[in-house]
């Protein structure tokens, strides 16, 4: 344990017998009058820091005073060398009290009439701070008794760290640090030799020499420092006349104000005073908030945006913006919209299709149907408006087509779906006593950015997410949310990029990049979305308006997917991750639509279209059954023919050269996107005319009227009006589907007529069919 100062010097300059006395004396006096320091951090301000100690926000005490807790190993030695040579030379040798400075400010005093310096030494102006005394002679001994109590009970390092953190710098202003932040914008480690010495000078006189309101002053001040220092050698005097060039400045910042929302989140999880720096990185959290500003000032009024940064290896928050301007009452800047509740559009299909690949109801090509289809009443569309037709379950996600996604989710269930999201820590609010239902995949619950970032690392962590971390402090905690293989497919599906698809050019994404992202665009318009993933980072963009009203024209693809690249591109290089290696249990087999069964096991004429699927665990999961087929019938059609004429033989039809023949069925609903080729593969043979009977046409058909295939339209009438036609349905059963080059026009009832205008040439597929798949189809040209 350190000796005291007053024992230590009383020792060496008294004879044995006076010391004694001094000790028991000085022994006596401080029972009877306890005094001791408080602790440096009492009354200290709030401050949350960024993981380097950088403070993000600080929020005063209950006076409103800033004091930013700092110690004397935290200090530049430049600022601690310029204290202690210009207040106090002999801190570390008195015992509280300097009888020569004293005697010398006596001297003068009476020499000139005036106070000329001061005798105080540093730790008579702690004793100060901590009991201000009047300024009478009886005030000042009590001042001195203090200081020599303080250096009988505290070591020379817990006063002068009480110093640093108490010192008066003007208004609200306590401590270096503080003052080091509100006068220079920077931490009182990172000083300059001119900023040392004017932090050093300010508590003299803090508010006669306060910078930002009297810089001439402060620069005399601190350049009367800075010739102290070099008069006695301290710092060399070329260094002192480069530090005198310095410009004082003149601003003021009563806080910092980076990461406001996320401060203001935490700031109840912080002791005042405590030191526990948050996860987020200071110099990435600046870099994004001024990018978002600048791509926020490109969009329309009222709109404000929201981004999560998170590193997929700790689940640590490395950058988190709220809203665009704190300050920005037209933006509401003062929501925080990682955490508000948004529809989350269609950024859960990822989820939805890992867990349909876990549990071996698809593989990754696998064959869904993006048709109009009617689910028990409810009709999704897609956001183009169009339909492709028979698509894999790779190219279904790639694209975020509705109808696949409400058809898996239907294999699934809603129920078990909205289950195993919240067993992941994803929880979907929803609306009133509302049970899960189908819309949930296309955006019908609530969900919060943050909540979906957090989930979206299970892509980089082998299928396990976890609760984000906020503070370095904070264990690590995992949640299971798929299995690391089924993450893995999904995660290689999301890594290619649209632009290498045949449906999609809205981007060109490097193929080092290696980002797996999905967007989301909620009803109307209200939110746009890009979660993406690499093997650092996991990454979250949310654009929209707080207050709910659409911004039209605006959605995840075209708004909040460039600033996602963006903000990676902005990621640090080199940063440790998890590598996406295929696990041992995927590989790549070939398959064939429409049953979806390996190419391997099936005949010639029962494979139509060859793909080549992951597969997980060798399952390889058939195509999911037919909504509009019987639930007796094959997905194989099985007949006989006539092997030498291939006409169809019946039930009951003599035939000497009977041939079996099978032929797999395609979904009825995908039939009318079906190329002439696969067309004429899944039409059986006509019967052979020898037969005493013919089958009967298919019941349910049903017959466009008012056009027929080879009609050619022309423009008529003096002002050549764009051809219009009038068609109606025949046979058609429920709600009724028009559609022109594979694109919806309109839904009507079956008495209903549709109208359309022609307005430019060119040949046109027209295409109705009913909920219950049945369709027919016209081929026109269209002429000026």
């Amino acid at each position: 344990m350190e000796m005291p100062s007053l024992l230590r010097t009383a020792c060496l300059v008294a004879p044995p017998l006076i010391t004694v006395a001094l000790v028991v004396t000085a022994a006596v006096l401080n029972a009877l009058y306890p005094f001791s320091l408080p602790s440096p951090r009492k009354g200290a301000c709030t401050v949350v820091a960024a993981r380097d100690g950088t403070p993000l926000r600080a929020f005063a005490d209950e006076n409103g005073v800033w004091r930013h807790p700092v110690s004397v190993e935290s200090v530049s030695p430049l600022y601690l060398e310029a204290l202690i040579n210009y207040e106090d030379r002999y801190f570390y040798r008195h015992p509280g009290v300097n009888p020569f400075a004293l005697a010398r400010a006596a001297w003068q005093w009476v020499s000139n009439g005036r106070i000329v310096s001061g005798g105080s030494t540093l730790t008579m102006q702690v004793a100060r701070l901590v009991a201000p005394q009047s300024k009478t002679v009886e005030g000042k001994a009590r001042q001195m008794f203090r200081a020599l109590q303080l250096e009988w009970n505290h070591s020379k390092t817990e006063i002068l760290t009480y110093y640093l953190n108490h010192a008066p710098f003007g208004g609200t202003v306590e401590g270096v640090q503080a003052a080091c932040y509100t006068y220079l914008g920077k931490s009182a480690r990172e000083l300059s030799h001119a900023e040392a010495a004017l932090m050093a000078v300010l508590p003299q006189a803090p508010t006669r020499l306060r910078p930002d309101r009297h810089p001439s002053r402060a620069t005399t001040a601190r350049n009367k420092v800075l010739d102290r220092m070099a008069s006695l050698q301290v710092w060399p005097k070329q260094t002192v006349e480069q530090a005198e060039i310095e410009t004082v400045p003149s601003q003021y910042n009563a806080s910092p104000m980076s990461a406001p929302l996320l401060a203001r989140r935490l700031r109840d999880r912080i002791e005042p005073g405590a030191d526990r720096p948050a996860t987020i990185d200071f110099h990435l959290q600046n870099t994004l908030e001024q990018r978002l500003a600048d791509f926020a000032s490109e969009l329309p009024k009222r709109t404000s945006l929201a981004i999560l940064v998170v590193e997929n290896a700790s689940l640590a928050v490395r950058a988190y913006v709220g809203s665009v301007d704190f300050s920005d009452s037209e933006r509401f800047g003062h929501v925080d919209m990682v955490r508000a509740i948004r529809s989350p559009g269609s950024t859960l299909k990822p989820f939805l299709y890992g867990f349909a690949l876990e549990d071996g109801l698809i593989h990754s090509q696998s064959m869904l149907t993006d048709a109009p289809v009617s689910f028990g009443g409810y009709r999704p569309g897609n956001f183009t408006g169009g339909y492709v037709g028979p698509v894999s379950a790779e190219e279904a996600l790639q694209r975020s087509l509705n109808v696949p996604a409400v058809q898996l989710l239907e294999q699934l269930t809603p129920e078990a779906f909205h289950a195993r999201l919240r067993r992941g820590g994803l929880r979907l609010r929803l609306p009133g006593a509302a049970r899960p239902n189908l819309s949930v995949i296309l955006g019908g619950a609530g969900a919060s950015l943050e909540s979906l970032t957090e989930a979206f690392t299970c892509f980089a962590r082998k299928g396990l997410s976890g609760k984000l971390r906020f503070f370095e402090d904070e264990p690590l905690k995992n949640r299971y949310v798929t299995s690391e293989s089924a993450a893995w497919v999904v995660r290689h599906i999301l890594e290619t990029s649209p632009s290498r698809t045949r449906h999609n050019d809205l981007f060109d994404i490097p193929e080092y990049r290696k980002i797996a992202w999905k967007t989301g665009t909620s009803y109307g318009f209200r939110d746009a979305w890009a979660i993406g993933v690499n093997d650092s980072h996991t990454v979250g963009v949310w654009v929209g308006r707080p207050d709910g009203t659409p911004v039209p024209g605006h959605y995840g693809a075209i708004t909040a997917a460039p600033l996602l690249f963006a903000i990676f591109d902005s990621l640090p290089t080199g940063t440790s991750g998890t590598e996406s290696r295929r696990p041992e249990n995927v590989r790549e087999m070939d398959i064939c639509w429409p049953l979806g069964l390996p190419a391997d096991t099936l005949a010639q004429g029962l494979c139509h279209v060859r793909k080549t699927a992951w597969i997980i665990d060798g399952v390889v999961p058939p195509t999911l059954p037919d909504r509009n087929a019987n639930s007796w019938e094959s997905p194989v059609l099985t007949f006989w023919i006539d092997s030498e004429t291939g006409h169809r033989i019946l039930p009951g039809c003599p035939a000497e050269h009977g041939k079996k023949v099978e032929i797999p069925r395609w979904p009825l609903a995908l039939e009318p996107w079906l190329p002439p080729e696969i067309r004429r593969k899944t039409q059986p043979p006509p019967v052979d005319p020898s037969c005493a009977f013919v089958s009967a046409q298919r019941s349910g058909a049903l017959k466009l009227a008012g056009l027929a295939s080879g009609n050619i339209l022309r423009r008529a009438g003096e002002n050549g009006d764009a051809p219009r036609v009038d068609l109606s349905v025949l046979g058609a059963k429920e709600t009724v589907y028009w559609l022109i080059n594979g694109e919806l026009k309109r839904t009507t009832s079956p008495k209903e007529v549709f109208a359309h205008r022609f307005h430019t040439p060119g040949e046109y597929e027209i295409t109705v069919l009913d909920a219950n798949g049945n369709f027919d189809r016209v081929d026109i040209v269209v002429t000026n």
